[in-house]
């Protein structure tokens, strides 16, 4: 199949690539940047320049569907956060693609959304409020906290504070009055990423892996398949509730009180442990793509481990590492060795795809030069798919205007029957 996928700078769209590539497809890629991560590697054929998605939703679906149109593709494979207003904008959309409802979206997309959502099946949480306005700060009583705008991606958006005057200067800074804020008690343990594939509801599978190590921002440089306890029945209820369609994520720490949720997401997230653990939800993306209902699939193998070479060494970078300290991440990693035994590549393999060690070498000569270096990767990348306050807002809107269009439609029709007039 001829797959153009919405995003060509995250960690997912590099992942995804990799496994249609491998599954035999021909993978195109929409980005707004000439130099991201996808362009380094021979799975992709294509880099389509578009608008930025985050600030200019709208104008980037135009030109989204426009390309699909144009290169005859037979699947838009959504990636990041282009999920949104391809489900507002579905019924415009001139190719496959899969996506939610957008009613459903609307209740996971934000953080206040997704936290009420879950509230509403009893999923396990931190203690959680939402604040309204600076005198909400004193109702905080226990630190420390993590206070999240709504909108946001990669924890752009998030916050930690440790006593009232850092919540107020986080809150501050995330914009309180002009928006309410979720604020979370912190949840100590390690993060486990999940993620799972449903069909209209019906749960098809999921996979969880460990953050056995930290990479740059937060994202994880180690992986490794982990069975969670009652995850599934939390997953089959929340996707049969909201009717879900296609991909959708998670975070959660896994605490000695047991599991607590702390972000939702309506997307995959890096899905190659996931296949090296027996678990193929590229695949499964694509069967629904092609209106299939795959049957459901056990979970895959637990304890297998997975590296993100170019994560380890920016990470090692942000953390204050001195350059000897990048250098033994670095060799640690590519020989395997260490806290790295027996963790395949999952994010630039390199076997039969020469071209995708580019990135890793460019990362490891900047962070060595000047180790600050780090940060130039981390924020090209994030910035060009997070979605924006203003937006998502953008979005909101033109879902309300389709909304007052067809009430209005209606309300004339039914004037202008005698039936109602009488």
């Amino acid at each position: 199949m001829r797959i153009l996928l919405s995003e060509g700078s995250g960690l997912t769209s590099r992942q995804v690539a990799t496994r249609l590539g491998q599954l035999g497809h021909h993978v195109e890629v929409l980005s707004s940047s000439q130099f991201c991560l996808t362009r380094f590697t021979r799975h992709v054929r294509k880099v389509h320049i578009v608008p930025r998605f985050g600030d200019e939703p709208l104008a980037w679906f135009d030109a989204a569907n426009a390309i699909a149109k144009a290169t005859a593709a037979d699947v838009l494979f959504p990636t990041q956060e282009q999920v949104t207003v391809l489900a507002a904008r579905q019924a415009e959309l001139e190719v496959a693609t899969i996506v939610p409802p957008f009613a459903a979206i609307q209740k996971v997309q934000d953080k206040i959304s997704a936290f009420r959502t879950l509230q509403t099946i009893g999923a396990p949480q931190p203690r959680s409020a939402i604040m309204r306005s600076g005198e909400d700060i004193a109702k905080v009583t226990e630190y420390p906290v993590f206070i999240k705008r709504p909108i946001s991606t990669a924890s752009s958006g998030v916050r930690r504070a440790t006593s009232a005057r850092e919540l107020k200067h986080a809150a501050d800074a995330l914009g309180l009055g002009q928006r309410d804020l979720l604020v979370q008690s912190q949840c100590n343990g390690p993060l486990a990423m999940v993620q799972a594939v449903a069909d209209q509801g019906r749960l098809v599978a999921h996979h969880a892996n460990l953050r056995v190590r930290e990479g740059a921002g937060g994202g994880a440089a180690l992986k490794e398949s982990i069975d969670v306890p009652g995850l599934s029945g939390i997953l089959s209820e929340l996707t049969m509730k909201l009717g879900w369609h296609g991909a959708l994520s998670m975070d959660v720490i896994l605490s000695e009180r047991g599991p607590g949720i702390i972000d939702l997401n309506p997307r995959l997230v890096e899905p190659m442990n996931a296949w090296f653990a027996g678990i193929d939800l590229v695949s499964l993306m694509l069967e629904l793509a092609q209106k299939q209902h795959p049957e459901a699939r056990p979970t895959g193998r637990a304890g297998v481990r997975s590296k993100q070479l170019l994560l380890a060494i920016l990470g090692a970078a942000e953390h204050g590492a001195t350059r000897t300290a990048i250098v033994r991440e670095l060799r640690d990693a590519i020989a395997r060795r260490g806290a790295y035994v027996n963790a395949a590549e999952e994010l630039t393999p390199v076997e039969g795809d020469p071209i995708a060690v580019l990135p890793v070498v460019a990362a490891a000569t900047l962070t060595l030069i000047r180790p600050a270096l780090w940060r130039i990767f981390h924020s090209g990348a994030v910035g060009s798919y997070a979605l924006t306050p203003d937006g998502w807002d953008k979005i909101l809107a033109l879902c309300a205007r389709r909304r007052d269009k067809v009430a209005g439609t209606i309300n004339r029709a039914n004037s202008s029957d005698p039936e109602f007039s009488r």
